[in-house]
């Protein structure tokens, strides 16, 4: 592991242990020639993902990108951290164990609305707003409106 202080590639591991949801390693190292210390993540990857795009082109799949993008939805929201790290990696497991190694970009936002809706309801009329491409004010009010019948729909069921 390079060293982001310094470059050197001698680095030690002083400490691994496995995240709190185990899904990671989380190792501290330090630099023997700077004795900068940093923490590195392992996460385990079942297989390579490519996202095929709209217009069909094909980029490999980017965690990174994907938290980016869930964490602008949920830009100011009481949503604890922990709690997304736990929906992304369950989107991450979704696409992996799919069995394909090709995934429509389409896939991945119905994933992770799905996950949203269950996190918080404005992250999740935010990220629908984009990832349906929302053109005006009634696009907000029918998924409101679906939102609302969601609602009352678990509301019966647990009654």
């Amino acid at each position: 592991m390079r060293c982001p202080y310094c470059g050197s590639d001698d680095t030690q591991v002083k400490d691994s242990r496995p995240s709190e949801d185990n899904t990671s390693i989380r190792r501290r190292r330090v630099c023997a020639d700077c004795g900068g210390r940093f923490t590195t993540f392992e996460r385990i990857q079942l297989r390579e993902l490519t996202v095929v795009k709209k217009s069909g082109r094909r980029v490999p799949f980017d965690r990174d990108k994907l938290m980016r993008s869930v964490q602008v939805a949920l830009r100011k929201r009481p949503v604890d951290p922990d709690r997304v790290e736990r929906m992304i990696n369950g989107v991450v497991r979704q696409l992996e164990s799919s069995g394909e190694s090709e995934i429509n970009a389409e896939q991945i936002g119905v994933y992770v609305m799905e996950a949203l809706k269950g996190l918080d309801d404005v992250a999740y009329v935010r990220f629908a707003s984009v990832y349906r491409n929302f053109r005006e004010a009634k696009d907000f009010s029918t998924v409101l409106d679906e939102l609302s019948a969601q609602d009352a729909a678990e509301i019966v069921t647990r009654d």
